[in-house]
């Protein structure tokens, strides 16, 4: 976020902080404001009047507790009133900021209940699932496709297998993509679900497994550098034909013998 708006969500990250002190209860406040943020999404000119940054902000709350008053609980409703009541220099970065609270508010719901680690396992392996299968991965990124049967092929293949945190958001990110990539909703929440458990994640890809004891020692060497907790995401990819690639947010430290091959070629060839 630029400008304004990073303003904006230090804001409204800190009336969700407050709302979920109040002892809320979360997973009802995540659902009512991604209802909200379904809302938002389906008219641009709500979304217009809502974020616009020359309105006052009293009158975007007031338009936001003229909507949504009666249909959905106080906690949410108070939040999305001051989220509306922001400056936000873009109308994307409303939206952004409301789905961002959703996912933490399930997130959290997670957390209290002690298994938000295996929704971020399990949500990484979704991801993962559904990269490496590509009719899945088009029937699901599919704006043609119908919401409602994308997010039911998501619980057949989830149901029993994942925690109701983790179905819930895969079929959020299957319904209500919100114009981008179905692996870019899963990279955000992922990175949401890190930044709530206070840590890293390092994408680590390998052509062969490691054993534990090499991710104890890879973990413990990102842990030692960074300061902080690190989660491996280890995929396997044949093409890679050795070494290992690791990326940390925008950091990439690349050793894999296929990079090692690109550029003797590019030596080779001057390109």
């Amino acid at each position: 976020m630029r400008g304004s708006s990073r303003g904006a969500a230090r804001e409204s990250s800190a009336a969700f902080d407050k709302t979920l002190r109040g002892r809320v209860n979360a997973a009802k406040l995540a659902e009512e404001l991604f209802a909200v943020t379904g809302v938002v999404e389906s008219s641009a000119s709500l979304r217009r009047a809502l974020a616009d940054p020359s309105r006052e902000g009293s009158a975007k709350s007031g338009l936001a507790r003229s909507l949504f008053d009666g249909k959905v609980g106080a906690p949410a409703l108070k939040l999305v009133e001051a989220v509306a009541a922001q400056r936000w220099a873009a109308e994307r970065d409303f939206g952004d900021m409301l789905e961002s609270l959703a996912v933490q508010a399930l997130l959290a719901s997670a957390e209290k209940a002690g298994h938000i680690d295996r929704v971020e396992d399990e949500l990484f392996r979704f991801e993962r699932i559904v990269a490496a299968d590509p009719g899945l991965r088009d029937t699901l990124s599919s704006r043609n496709s119908d919401a409602d049967g994308k997010a039911s092929l998501v619980r057949g293949l989830l149901d029993g297998k994942a925690a109701p945190e983790t179905i819930r958001l895969a079929e959020q990110a299957v319904r209500v993509p919100r114009g981008r990539r179905l692996d870019r909703v899963m990279e955000s929440y992922l990175e949401l679900a890190s930044q709530r458990r206070d840590e890293l994640a390092a994408l680590v890809t390998v052509a062969a497994p490691l054993t534990e004891q090499q991710q104890a020692r890879l973990r413990s060497a990102l842990e030692a550098h960074y300061g902080k907790s690190v989660t491996l995401q280890v995929v396997q990819d044949p093409a890679v034909m050795g070494g290992i690639r690791v990326q940390v947010g925008d950091e990439v430290v690349d050793g894999t013998v296929l990079r090692r091959l690109e550029e003797a070629r590019r030596h080779v060839t001057g390109g």
